[in-house]
């Protein structure tokens, strides 16, 4: 009878190991389609946003394109622009509703589509998402002054935009739902596995934030479930004094500008 219990053990723990090792080659190999889920579209898609945009499409090499949409300002006068980097869904479109938050204060708001985004094309590396985030800082100042540039990042786009803000001079950096780093995030739902070797993007939000100049503003839900407030509130220490970690009590992942908190804080930034 032990003997039997023994073999069933043991049979159970070769299943249990083999099931571990395909899920560790299936993220490793996979974590693109895990990690990222684009929407592309194609290059003559005309977009039916309410707000006056124009849409530009930027060739980058023989083999990428760069879509940039740019929602004008619905004031008399425009202060600067918000260049906007969006999370890991769809495209564009998917953050289209934000703009008038901003536009209302003068303000334009760029938004970039990454490789395989909307009618961006190319290849999808974390370089290549530096690389692109720094083309459209380029371009943005050759109308704007750095002091009149917010550069925003929103969850997957937080990364993006500390990169930047690390390298170039802003007005200020607002971080929407941001992360400690890429692996972190992945490692809270897979905590068995060596996430730190096996994910190619690292994203190092920590890292940059040590290298910004400009204020920063963070703000985050304490209800999110996909970028943990635990997660989020390990930038902390690298905040300089004057920079802010703004906590939303009942906000989660997608919903924060359901409150009033976080729009009363958007105002007092933007009328400055």
């Amino acid at each position: 009878m032990s003997g039997t219990w023994t073999k069933k053990v043991f049979t159970g723990l070769k299943i249990l190991l083999l099931v571990y090792i395909a899920g560790g080659i299936g993220l490793y190999f996979l974590q693109d389609y895990i990690l990222f889920h684009p929407v592309s579209l194609e290059r003559e898609h005309k977009y039916d946003f309410p707000e006056k945009h124009r849409d530009i499409n930027i060739p980058v090499d023989e083999n990428s394109n760069l879509n940039i949409i740019q929602f004008f300002s619905t004031d008399t006068v425009t202060k600067g622009v918000v260049l906007y980097f969006h999370g890991n869904k769809k495209n564009i479109s998917r953050y289209a509703k934000y703009p008038p938050c901003f536009t209302r204060h003068g303000y334009e708001v760029w938004m970039i589509d990454y490789p395989g985004f909307g009618k961006s094309t190319g290849r999808f590396t974390e370089q290549t998402l530096y690389e692109w985030a720094g083309f459209m800082y380029r371009f943005a100042r050759s109308r704007f002054a750095a002091d009149s540039i917010i550069i925003y990042g929103k969850s997957m786009g937080t990364g993006i935009a500390a990169q930047l803000a690390s390298v170039q001079a802003c007005k200020r950096l607002v971080l929407e739902t941001p992360y400690y780093d890429f692996p972190s995030v992945v490692k809270h739902y897979l905590p068995f596995y060596p996430v730190d070797r096996m994910i190619h993007y690292k994203m190092p939000t920590h890292e940059y934030l040590k290298k910004v100049i400009a204020p920063v503003t963070i703000l985050q839900g304490k209800d999110d479930r996909v970028i943990t407030y635990r997660n989020a509130s390990r930038l902390k220490k690298y905040l300089k004094p004057g920079d802010e970690f703004v906590t939303i009590e009942d906000g989660s992942h997608n919903d924060l500008f359901r409150f009033e908190e976080t729009i009363q804080k958007l105002d007092s930034l933007l009328r400055n």
